[in-house]
């Protein structure tokens, strides 16, 4: 052996370097120099620049004024794709905007994505406060409504490298201290077909979430609903989680009919 890595590695390497580049384009961090790439990326400034015009190429990068790069528009056009063509979003986004027009709450689509949960559609109520939650933003899988609910329906595998990789985090979610209760909790969530949180991602919010199913039964995603405290009181939730399960079944009916498309577990869960 040489001690040398393989070609199959030093391209995976590569590749994910420049993959890696997207990352640094963010709502408060927009556009990037050249300078400010070559920085980031800790490759030399050859490669960094092969890279930037690989994702030119592709239309994943695109040149603004000041000699800066930003998110090109092929992610728009990807984007589109996905909107029609992503089993959960798809499946579920007509069951979503029925739920928010019954209820008058903001209706919100999730997806697992990896050890995350992404918010894949959403329909804000009149008067809901800005940031609750939007396509595009993810959010721990340890808080939320959304994220618990998913956590719950994950095998016990992934379970257990969570909990051996996030044991602190876990804890301070209130989710338990030890394996045991933790299983504990996420037991009463699959129980109970739906999860309540309050005010844990936002002051005065609840939060009502089912999970999303393929014909597997292997979980995708959630469905739900975020409100201010006081326009869904304590009497109300039961009917609220009625229906936000409802939805869900709705939701999960449609995803399956979309097989043998229909999209697999995430599996870099854990």
């Amino acid at each position: 052996m040489t001690g040398f890595p393989s070609e199959d590695a030093r391209s995976a390497s590569s590749l994910e370097k420049m993959l890696g580049l997207l990352d640094v384009f963010t709502t408060t961090a927009p556009a990037w120099s050249t300078e400010a790439l070559i920085r980031h990326s800790g490759t030399s400034r050859s490669t960094c620049y092969r890279y930037i015009k690989a994702l030119q190429a592709a239309g994943l990068l695109t040149p603004v004024a000041g000699g800066a790069w930003m998110l090109g528009p092929r992610i728009i056009e990807l984007d589109r794709t996905m909107r029609h063509c992503d089993p959960v979003t798809a499946g579920g986004a007509p069951p979503m905007q029925r739920l928010a027009a019954e209820t008058g709450h903001t209706g919100l689509l999730c997806l697992l994505f990896s050890d995350t949960v992404m918010c894949v559609g959403d329909a804000p109520a009149p008067g809901a406060p800005e940031g609750l939650f939007s396509r595009g933003m993810r959010r721990p899988l340890f808080a939320g409504a959304a994220s618990k609910v998913i956590l719950a329906h994950l095998p016990p595998h992934q379970l257990r490298a969570l909990f051996g990789r996030h044991r602190a985090a876990i804890a301070a979610a209130g989710l338990g201290a030890d394996w045991e209760s933790f299983r504990a909790t996420l037991r009463a969530i699959r129980d109970a077909g739906h999860c309540v949180t309050q005010s844990e991602f936002m002051p005065g919010i609840i939060g009502i979430a089912a999970p999303l199913f393929n014909a597997d039964r292997g979980v995708l995603g959630s469905i739900g609903i975020a409100a201010p405290i006081a326009n869904a009181p304590a009497a109300t939730r039961g009917l609220l989680a009625e229906r936000v399960m409802q939805a869900a079944r709705e939701a999960c009916d449609a995803i399956a009919e979309q097989q043998p498309v229909a999209a697999l577990p995430a599996r870099a869960v854990g």
